[in-house]
């Protein structure tokens, strides 16, 4: 076993870092399933039903918002996501950084 195979194990035992994984799922998960679910009604609902047929104003129907709506949905998300990775970074960081200090005592 190299050492930084046993520096991983080591480290991922560490209750701080499994901590830092719950975050991070917690986070990702629900936004997941979100954006699947929208993405996955968007082919069902056009093509087994007629809900999106009707015209919402002058001459756009339906399909055309909901379709609109998951670019503006995937932008918000990758937003979202990208200023909470900010925030599993550091956390990640200072965690390596205190995993770093006590290797070198």
């Amino acid at each position: 076993m190299s050492m930084a195979e046993h520096d991983f194990k080591r480290l991922a035992a560490d209750p701080k870092f499994k901590e830092l994984l719950k975050k991070r799922n917690s986070f990702i998960f629900p936004i997941s399933i979100f954006f699947i679910l929208a993405t996955l009604l968007f082919p069902v609902l056009t093509g087994y039903t007629n809900i999106l047929n009707n015209i919402a104003f002058w001459n756009i129907s339906w399909a055309w918002i909901y379709a609109l709506l998951l670019f503006i949905m995937v932008w918000t998300l990758v937003t979202l996501y990208m200023r909470k990775a900010k925030s599993f970074d550091k956390d990640a960081e200072e965690l390596l950084k205190a995993y770093r200090e006590e290797q070198n005592l």
